[in-house]
This record gives structure tokens, C-alpha cells and sequence, in this order.
């Protein structure tokens, strides 16, 4: 089967549904509940359930982290694809710091600038790869900061060489 060379464009809406079967997303009560134009922002929320739960009856933190894992990352392969990039991305690194348990849902958000885009592309145009550091935290009904998640970013432009089969 021959490997399409136009990078895989999906819509807003149909991007947020995919998202929220993944059944990681679903078993951890981790909802996008929208995504902004272009994928240049995304809400999601944790909702506090039994699945959720640690034994404090707070929000338990890998519930939390897995809320924050590939967002960015999903968000600039979106952008790049609208640029008809072809770019691999993931996350490289992450950090969080939990700075108040979490009694109720909790909310993300997730924001690119034209400038972080425009820095990025740059890069990629340049070298061929990027890696960007990025924050969000982790919000209450209330509005207090549960917790403050660090993730860096790895995008690569795909050069369409296949790598050799590892022999294991």
C-alpha cells in the first residue's frame, strides 16, 4: 500500500469526537469539550468520578497528567497538516506539580500564539525539528490552580525515508 504523501487534515468537530473515544480519555473521564479553530486551542476537563478517585476521595493525579500528555502535540501536527507539513510529533518530557487536591472537575486550557506557531515553523523550515516548552494548568470550578502541568514538545518533518525493520 503506497503511503499517502499529503498530511492527514481533520476538522475541528471530527478531531474532538476522536479524541473523546479514545478509550484511555474515556476510562479516566478526560472530555474535549471543544477545540478551537484551526486546532490553535482546546478545552479539556477531568470529571471527578468513581474512576477518578484516589484514596482521598481527590482527583488522582495520573488522571490529571493524562489530561495534559498530548494535547500540544496533537495541536501542531493539526496546524502543520493545514500548511501541508507532514510532521511527526509527540511528547518529549513532562513535569506537574499538584498544588491543591482537586475535590471537583477540573479544566485545561490550551493555547498557541501565532508567535509560538510562527517560532516553530521557523525552526522546522530551518532544521527539520523543534522542541517547544509549554504550560497549562490544571483549574476548579472556582477558578483555583490544582495543578501546573509542563510538557515539551518534540515535531519533526517527515522526509518520507522509510527506516530499516529492527530485528527484533
Amino acid at each position: 500500500m503506497k503511503k499517502s504523501i499529503h498530511p492527514k487534515v481533520l476538522g475541528e468537530r471530527f478531531g474532538r469526537l476522536l479524541l473523546n473515544l479514545f478509550p484511555p480519555f474515556l476510562f479516566y473521564r478526560i472530555r474535549i469539550d471543544s477545540i478551537g479553530d484551526g486546532f490553535r486551542s482546546c478545552r479539556v476537563r477531568v470529571r471527578r468520578s468513581l474512576l477518578t478517585r484516589n484514596l482521598n476521595g481527590t482527583t488522582f493525579g495520573g488522571s490529571i497528567f493524562s489530561a495534559a500528555d498530548p494535547f500540544y502535540a496533537v495541536m501542531f501536527w493539526q496546524i502543520f497538516a493545514r500548511r501541508g507539513m507532514r510532521v511527526q510529533t509527540w511528547l518529549k518530557s513532562a513535569s506537574i506539580d499538584y498544588l491543591k487536591p482537586a475535590s471537583g472537575d477540573l479544566t485545561l486550557d490550551f493555547v498557541l500564539t501565532a508567535e509560538e506557531i510562527d517560532e516553530a515553523a521557523a525552526i522546522l523550515e530551518q532544521s527539520g525539528r523543534y522542541t517547544g516548552s509549554f504550560s497549562t494548568e490544571a483549574l476548579d470550578p472556582k477558578g483555583r490552580v490544582c495543578a501546573r502541568i509542563r510538557t515539551e514538545i518534540y515535531l519533526r518533518v517527515e522526509t518520507g525515508k522509510r527506516r530499516p525493520k529492527s530485528a527484533f
